[in-house]
């Protein structure tokens, strides 16, 4: 807020303070001076106001005497002009009267321009008075910013500077000295990254389960109150609307998590993870996404010929959909692979909602089908009408090979 060494810290990193609390003194000598010296010049400036309207009063009060001298000249020398045209007064005492009529309007027309002299320097005065005080507002102001105080309820997150350090203020092209930040933990959110994919199903207002890496073991409850309108590239951070070049990298969207009730020891910058409920379903069927493969019509076609010349009574294969126009090898069908027999047969389905692990199938299975669950390498290459081995035993760790 302005130039100046720091005297004294009042605070440090991790305290709690309340709006009003005083937090950093800086050097006020000079503020200090200026208020002062101010003061004083109000004093004189009102001292020299009650003299200026002394003076004002007093010139009102001699006008008002000039202009009863006035009435009385003229009242004489009105009836010396009777008393002369008659004969019964000389003329010296005639002139006599007409220079004290004359000297009197003369008196009246000076105590005017005298009061109206000192109207103006009262007036003036009284400016005067107004102006000092409102620099004494501004330097009361000054001063006042030397000392600073919190304005909200929070917590001091981040403290740079140091007693003996020098701040200045921030101008147009630079930025001032960096104090300190205070973090309001009333309301606590929790920002996170949503992958471009899936940001089309966040919708303000649904609710997310954030966990906290410094608080392990916890599940805090959350809502979304901010879904942001610009991507962001994963490599640099930056949005693509401050990147000059196009590119194909994979972008983000920033989502603003507010928790529930947040607990009372967390700390600004704490890592966290979000999972937004985007949809709910209830007493569905559902699979694992890995379970899920994709074929093209060819390939089930041939499958489905392959079965037939062979005349596999007890294994059937379900139907494809209905051929589409276009090229058989390019239309692709995604499906799972249902255990029937000893045969993992290829089945298409319909998806619904996804979650972390698991997607819901609308249409092609049924409670209690036994599906093929393996690794992507193994579904991309697993082939319809191939003989599987049911195998629901763990998976060997690969550290008990021999070394």
């Amino acid at each position: 807020q302005g130039f100046g060494r720091i005297t004294d810290i009042l605070v440090k990193e991790g305290d709690h303070v309340k709006k009003g609390d005083r937090l950093l003194l800086q050097e006020n000598v000079q503020a200090n001076a200026d208020v002062q010296a101010q003061s004083a010049a109000i004093t004189s400036s009102e001292a020299g106001s009650q003299a200026a309207e002394a003076s004002y009063k007093a010139a009102q009060a001699d006008l008002l005497s000039q202009q009863a001298n006035l009435e009385k000249a003229k009242l004489d020398y009105d009836r010396g002009q009777g008393l002369y045209k008659g004969g019964l007064i000389p003329k010296q005492d005639f002139d006599q009267r007409k220079t004290s009529y004359d000297s009197a309007v003369a008196s009246v027309e000076s105590a005017k321009a005298r009061v109206l002299s000192l109207k103006a320097q009262l007036d003036q005065t009284r400016s005067q008075i107004n102006q000092n005080r409102a620099m004494l507002v501004r330097t009361k102001d000054v001063l006042n910013k030397t000392t600073y105080t919190s304005p909200i309820n929070g917590i001091v997150s981040y403290l740079p500077e140091r007693v003996g350090d020098y701040v200045v203020p921030g101008i147009q092209n630079s930025n001032g000295s960096f104090l300190m930040t205070l973090s309001d933990m009333s309301v606590v959110t929790a920002e996170v990254k949503v992958d471009e994919t899936d940001i089309v199903n966040v919708k303000m207002g649904q609710e997310a389960d954030v966990t906290i890496d410094a608080v392990p073991g916890k599940v805090f409850k959350g809502m979304v109150t901010e879904i942001g309108s610009q991507a962001v590239l994963r490599s640099s951070g930056l949005t693509t609307t401050q990147t000059t070049t196009s590119t194909q990298e994979a972008k983000d969207f920033k989502v603003v998590v507010t928790l529930t009730n947040p607990p009372e020891n967390l700390r600004p910058g704490l890592s966290t993870t979000a999972k937004i409920k985007t949809a709910e379903r209830k007493n569905v069927v559902a699979i694992p996404i890995q379970a899920l493969a994709v074929r093209t019509r060819k390939d089930l076609e041939e499958a489905a010929k392959k079965a037939k010349d062979q005349g596999s009574s007890g294994v059937t294969l379900a139907a494809p959909p209905p051929p589409a126009p276009g090229d058989p090898k390019k239309d692709e069908v995604q499906g799972v692979f249902v255990v029937n027999g000893k045969k993992a047969v290829f089945r298409p389905v319909e998806t619904g909602i996804a979650g972390v692990t698991d997607i819901e199938i609308t249409r092609g299975l049924k409670p209690g089908d036994e599906i093929v669950v393996g690794s992507y390498k193994a579904l991309r290459t697993l082939k319809p009408e191939s003989s599987v081995k049911v195998d629901n035993s763990a998976p060997k760790k690969q550290d008990d090979q021999q070394s």
